[in-house]
């Protein structure tokens, strides 16, 4: 997949589905099926337009190019939106984005999508256009309600996993970079690999999750180790099942596949190492001992 700036393509006839897709739900696929091109906003609208109100995202613009990637879209372009961006009526987004920069023959949105300044343009507008033909897709539900970036936002942060991934497609992603630790994990026996959290994401609360990284099972732990009280704030602490090596430096892709149990404290090291083993083996139960 080719992704490019708003401002390095060149008009073609487009099938473009638009919107700012963060999570790449099910609902967002539905938008999206079909179509060659995505058009997204970079940053969030909302950081851009009440920053106090923005919320924490559930994929990075990295993570969800690679989504949109698996779906089979040929090019996403990247609108850089700033407070200029807003400030386009809507017929001036028409104009300038999808007919003369994209030459969009074809345009999918969802039907919650507003566009232009004051989000004054909708979706009777874009499929009053004969420039191109509307297609406006309805909301999809799931588990009794619209499946939403929101929602699924507030099942993750709940440490909901195995909800949030039927709403989601797939299991939720958490990528981050393999940190130092204080090699804890490996003095009880179980060497973890640590990522700390991009404070802009969503993170999954506190808790034991059986996870994928990569092709291997892992145990990990989401939270500050109450046990030992050490103040280093959150962590993810991924074991990998049957791995040896260090990870340092590596950027790792974990999967939340279901949730264990929650965050808690123990008594002493030995009820604390007796746990992670029964973690070890129930991550092992549910995905083996690689997740391949």
């Amino acid at each position: 997949m080719q992704i490019k700036q708003l401002s390095e393509v060149t008009p073609r006839p487009r099938h473009v589905a638009v919107g700012e897709f963060d999570g790449v739900h099910v609902g967002h696929r539905a938008v999206i099926a079909g179509n060659d091109t995505v058009l997204t906003f970079e940053p969030h609208p909302m950081t851009v337009l009440k920053p106090e109100a923005a919320p924490k995202l559930l994929t990075s613009l990295e993570l969800k190019a690679e989504l949109i990637a698996e779906l089979g879209v040929e090019e996403l372009v990247i609108v850089p939106f700033d407070k200029k961006f807003a400030g386009q009526t809507p017929a001036e987004f028409i104009d300038r984005v999808l007919v003369q920069r994209l030459g969009a023959s074809h345009v999918s949105v969802g039907t919650n999508f507003r566009f232009g300044h004051s989000a004054g343009g909708t979706t009777e507008l874009l499929a009053a256009d004969p420039r191109f033909q509307a297609r406006v897709v309805p909301l999809v539900e799931g588990e009794g309600a619209i499946v939403s970036s929101s929602r699924i936002r507030r099942l993750i942060s709940e440490g909901h996993v195995e909800q949030a991934a039927d709403l989601l497609g797939q299991p939720f992603r958490l990528r981050g970079e393999v940190v130092s630790g204080d090699r804890r994990g490996r003095e009880l026996g179980f060497p973890t690999a640590n990522l700390v959290p991009d404070p802009g994401l969503v993170c999954p609360g506190n808790g034991v999750y059986a996870c994928r990284v990569g092709k291997h099972a892992a145990a990990v732990n989401v939270g500050v180790r109450p046990t030992f009280d050490d103040g280093q704030g959150l962590l993810v602490e991924a074991f990998l099942l049957n791995f040896r090596g260090e990870l340092y430096g590596e950027v790792l892709t974990v999967e939340f596949v279901a949730r264990l149990r929650g965050e808690q404290r123990f008594d002493g090291i030995d009820a604390l190492i007796e746990q992670m083993g029964r973690d070890v083996e129930r991550t092992r139960e549910l995905l083996g001992s690689t997740a391949a």
